[in-house]
C-alpha cells in the first residue's frame, strides 16, 4: 500500500479570525482540483509505508501522531486521498454532522454545484458504505476519510440524492443552453422559407448559372444546392479581377436594388448558424432522464429522519422542471419538423446537410455579398473623389489662363488708333490695380509741363462730338498721370492731409475728372460724361 502524502509545513489561519470580507472566505480552490493532479502529487510526494515499530512508537505520541497511524479499514489509499482533498478544501470549516444535515435539508447555500460534483465522484460505493457501517462502533479509531464517509452512510440513496441536487442547480443552465438555440433555429427556418427577397435572389443566381452552363451537362438546371452559395466567389472573371459574386451584386444593384437588403428578412441567421440539432436533442434527453430519476427518488423517499426535507424541497422543482422540459421538447420537435420541411422545400438531404451547416452556408453568402457591395461602393467613392479633384484642377487652370488672357488683352492707352474696348479695359485696369503699376507709368509718354498741359486740357474741353475719340483718350491719359511727379509749374494741386499715396492719387483724379465733366457736361454729347458716370458707379 502506498504511503501517505507528505504534509506542507505552514501556519494555518485561525478560523475564528475569518470575516466575510476576508480573502480566504471567498477562496474556492476545489475548482482547481483534478484527478491527474492528485495522482501526480501521490506519485512524487508519497512517503514510504510506515513499519510496525513506527506505528507502535507513533501510538504513544500526541493526537496528531495518532492521526497518521490510523490504518484504513475499508477504503483504499487513493479513495481516502480523494476524500481528504475535499475535506481540506470546501469542507474544512464544516463538521460532519452539519454536512449531513445540509444534505438531508437540501441546503444548496452550502452544497454548491462543484461540491456536489466532487462528492458524487469521490464518495465510496454503496457496498463500501455498508461495510464501513460495520465499523461504526470503532469510529474514533478510523481514518479521517472513513470517519467522514461513515457519517453519511446512513442517508438513503445518498448518491442519487446528490445527483438530483446537482441537477436542480444545473437545470437553469441547461435550459439557457438549449432554449435560445431552439427559438433561433425555429425562427430562422420560418424566415428563410418566407423571405421573398432571398427567394428572388436564388432565382437570379439560377438564371446566371444556367446562362453560363449553356451547352454543358448542367445546362437548364431547375435548381441548385444551397451549399453552392458560398462558392460564388470562387469563379473568377476573365481578367481575374472580380468574381461571379461581384457580378451578382452589380446585377442586383442595377436591376433589383430592393434585394440588396435581403439580409434584413433573415434576422435569426447569425444565431441559427451555431445551432446543432444533435446537441439540442442530447440536452433535452439529459434533462428528461434526470427528471425521471428525480421522480423515482421522490416516490421512494421515506422521511425516517426529522431533518430530511427532500420531498418538500425537490417536489415543487420536479413538477416545474417536468412542465418546462415538456415545453422545450415540443419546441424541439417543431424545430426538427420545420427543418425537415425546409429540406424538402429546397431539395437537399438533411442528414448530409445539417441545420448548422445549412444556415452557416447562407450566413457566409450573406457576409460575402455585403462585403462585395461595400467594397464596390468604396471604390466608386474613391473614383468620384479623384474625378472631383481632377475637375477642380482643370477649373483652376482655366481661371488662371483666363486671367492671363485678360491681362494680355488690355488696351495700350498710348496708341492713337486703338480706342475699341477702352472702357472695359479701363474698368479692368482699375479693378486689378494694373492701372497704377510702375510698368504702366513707364509706358506712358512724358507729361507735358505748365502752359502746354493747360492748353491741352482746354482743347479737349472745347471739342465737339466729332472729336470724342481723342477727348476720351486724353482724359484717360490725364487720369493715369503719375501723381508722385512734381507739380506743374504755376498749377494748383491740392492734397488732402494724412492720406497715403493711393488715396491722394484717387483724390487728384477725382478733381481732374470733375473739372473736365464741368466743362463738357453742358453739351451732353461728349464721351467724358459717359466715362464719368461709369467711374462714379465704381
Amino acid at each position: 500500500m502506498e504511503g501517505q502524502i507528505k504534509r506542507t509545513n505552514w501556519k494555518q489561519v485561525p478560523v475564528g479570525k475569518l470575516t466575510e470580507k476576508a480573502f480566504w472566505t471567498g477562496v474556492d480552490e476545489e475548482r482547481l482540483a483534478s484527478q491527474s493532479l492528485i495522482e501526480d502529487l501521490q506519485n512524487r510526494f508519497s512517503s514510504k509505508p510506515p513499519g510496525k515499530k513506527s506505528s507502535e512508537d507513533s501510538g504513544s505520541n500526541s493526537g496528531t501522531g495518532k492521526k497518521k497511524t490510523k490504518e484504513l479499514k475499508v477504503l483504499d489509499a487513493k479513495a481516502a486521498q480523494n476524500l481528504s482533498v475535499i475535506l481540506g478544501g470546501a469542507l474544512k470549516h464544516i463538521s460532519y454532522p452539519d454536512l449531513r444535515k445540509c444534505i438531508l435539508r437540501c441546503d444548496t447555500t452550502v452544497l454548491t454545484e462543484n461540491l456536489l460534483q466532487s462528492l458524487i465522484q469521490y464518495l465510496p460505493s454503496p457496498d463500501q458504505l455498508n461495510k464501513l457501517q460495520e465499523h461504526a462502533k470503532d469510529f474514533d479509531n478510523l481514518a479521517e476519510a472513513e470517519q467522514f464517509a461513515i457519517s453519511l452512510a446512513d442517508i438513503k440513496r445518498l448518491v442519487p440524492r446528490l445527483k438530483s441536487l446537482r441537477f436542480m442547480l444545473h437545470y437553469p443552465e441547461l435550459v439557457q443552453d438549449c432554449k435560445p438555440d431552439i427559438v433561433a433555429a425555429t425562427a430562422a427556418c420560418e424566415e428563410v422559407r418566407r423571405s421573398k427577397k432571398f427567394g428572388k435572389l436564388l432565382e437570379i443566381i439560377l438564371l446566371i448559372g444556367n446562362i453560363m452552363n449553356t451547352g454543358s451537362r448542367n445546362a437548364e438546371s431547375v435548381g441548385f444546392d444551397i451549399s453552392y452559395l458560398p462558392k460564388l466567389c470562387n469563379t473568377k472573371d476573365r481578367d481575374n479581377k472580380s468574381t461571379l459574386l461581384h457580378f451578382l451584386v452589380e446585377t442586383v444593384e442595377k436591376n433589383h436594388p430592393e434585394l440588396l437588403s435581403f439580409h434584413e428578412e433573415l434576422m435569426h441567421l447569425e444565431k441559427s448558424a451555431r445551432v446543432s440539432i444533435e446537441n439540442v436533442q442530447k440536452s433535452l434527453k439529459q434533462m428528461d432522464n434526470n427528471i425521471k430519476n428525480l421522480e423515482t427518488d421522490l416516490k421512494n423517499a421515506r422521511n425516517t429522519d426529522p431533518d430530511d426535507r427532500f420531498e418538500e424541497a425537490m417536489g415543487a422543482f420536479c413538477s416545474e422542471a417536468r412542465s418546462q422540459c415538456g415545453t422545450l421538447m415540443t419546441m424541439g420537435t417543431k424545430m426538427e419538423r420545420l427543418y425537415a420541411e425546409l429540406s424538402e422545400y429546397y431539395v437537399f438531404d438533411k442528414q448530409k446537410l445539417t441545420l448548422e451547416e445549412f444556415f452557416g452556408d447562407i450566413k457566409t453568402f450573406k457576409d460575402q455579398f455585403k462585403q462585395a457591395y461595400d467594397s464596390m461602393l468604396k471604390e466608386r467613392e474613391s473614383e468620384a473623389k479623384l474625378a472631383r479633384a481632377r475637375e477642380a484642377r482643370e477649373k483652376a487652370d482655366k481661371e488662371r489662363s483666363d486671367r492671363a488672357a485678360k491681362k494680355r488683352a488690355l488696351v495700350d492707352f498710348n496708341a492713337d488708333d486703338n480706342q475699341e474696348g477702352v472702357m472695359d479695359s479701363l474698368l479692368e485696369a482699375l479693378k486689378t490695380g494694373t492701372a497704377f503699376s510702375r510698368d504702366q507709368k513707364r509706358k506712358r509718354a512724358a507729361r507735358p509741363a505748365g502752359a502746354e498741359r493747360r492748353a491741352q486740357l482746354n482743347r479737349s474741353r472745347s471739342r465737339g462730338p466729332s472729336g470724342h475719340g481723342g477727348n476720351t483718350k486724353e482724359i484717360v491719359d490725364i487720369l493715369l498721370e503719375d501723381e508722385n511727379e512734381p507739380p506743374i509749374a504755376g498749377g494748383r494741386r491740392e492734397r488732402r492731409p494724412n492720406r497715403g499715396p493711393a488715396s491722394q492719387v484717387g483724390y487728384q483724379r477725382e478733381r481732374d475728372v470733375t473739372g473736365m465733366v464741368g466743362s463738357t457736361g453742358q453739351n451732353g454729347t461728349d464721351d467724358s460724361d459717359e466715362l464719368m458716370r461709369k467711374l462714379r458707379a465704381l
